[in-house]
């Protein structure tokens, strides 16, 4: 599967502070990566340098507007939505299959397990057989795409969610095929706004419980999106997923000490379910 297969990592204004490629490093994976970085990054010669110009590939962010809704008038093209997109069509173009969108801030790669009585962790040191695995379940389930779990999934303990296995949703990291195409929109939320928007339509969007990066906490890092969190904060953030879908979506405030605005999705209204077999009609229509 690795012949038709990268992984894209989408990155601004961070040539000397890539820790996603450390981190793939230390978890063994030896595919190939690329890296995919818009046409107003100003240290586009550094990641060249440091990387090889063959694996820097820079895209039009004015070529990227033109097939992404960004949901709102601002004149600013500021946004990872446009190399969520872009990077899609570039890896169509390149005859990839396969690929996993991963963003640049990634500490680590680790299992997530339950182990007397508590949710524990270590690195991942075959990636090439997870992307394997993320590729074949992905086939299996007839998914739009795969996704690893977050630190905030895990909230709760064995008593949150990881004995689901899967959850119906995929952020920040995303195992696709070429041939299911995602549409992200909005400015920021994109990718909750993806999954909320393509599974009301019935796309599947799963995220993998056992499977988590480890990732800078978000404004703690220069570059990539930290300047507009800084700028609106998550409030704003999450108002474009109520925008997208306001039957479903609204936004509650989260946090213990220092609470915050966040998107809440009621499932109920939101995706396509299948209906228990106990409320089956079992009389034949003649």
């Amino acid at each position: 599967m690795l012949d038709k297969f990268a992984i894209f990592i989408l990155t601004h204004g961070r040539p000397d502070n890539m820790k996603t490629v450390q981190s793939l490093k230390k978890s063994n994976y030896t595919g190939k990566t690329y890296f995919i970085i818009d046409d107003e990054d100003e240290s586009a010669n550094q990641y060249r340098a440091n990387f090889g110009a063959e694996n820097v590939i820079q895209f039009s962010k004015k070529e990227a507007s033109k097939i992404t809704d960004i949901g709102d008038s601002l004149q600013s093209l500021r946004k990872v939505t446009f190399a969520r997109n872009m990077s899609q069509k570039i890896a169509k173009d390149m005859g990839l299959d396969y690929m996993l969108q991963l963003d640049d801030d990634y500490t680590t790669f680790c299992h997530r397990y339950v182990e007397d009585g508590k949710i524990k962790s270590k690195t991942i040191h075959n990636f090439d057989k997870i992307v394997e695995a993320m590729i074949q379940f992905m086939k299996d389930s007839g998914a739009t795409t795969i996704a690893m779990s977050q630190g905030g999934d895990h909230i709760g303990g064995i008593d949150g969610s990881i004995d689901k296995g899967i959850l119906r949703k995929a952020m920040n990291s995303f195992m696709m095929d070429m041939n299911k195409p995602i549409n992200f929109l909005g400015r920021i939320n994109e990718d909750v706004n993806a999954y909320v928007v393509s599974g009301a339509l019935g796309d599947l969007f799963f995220t993998v419980m056992n499977l988590q990066p480890t990732q800078v906490q978000t404004q703690k890092s220069k570059g990539g999106l930290t300047e507009i969190y800084l700028d609106s904060g998550t409030y704003v953030k999450s108002f474009y997923t109520v925008m997208m879908a306001p039957s479903c979506v609204s936004v509650k405030t989260m946090g213990q000490t220092n609470r915050r605005f966040h998107h809440s999705i009621k499932w109920d209204n939101a995706v396509p379910k299948i209906v228990s077999s106990r409320y089956r009609n079992q009389k034949v229509i003649s």
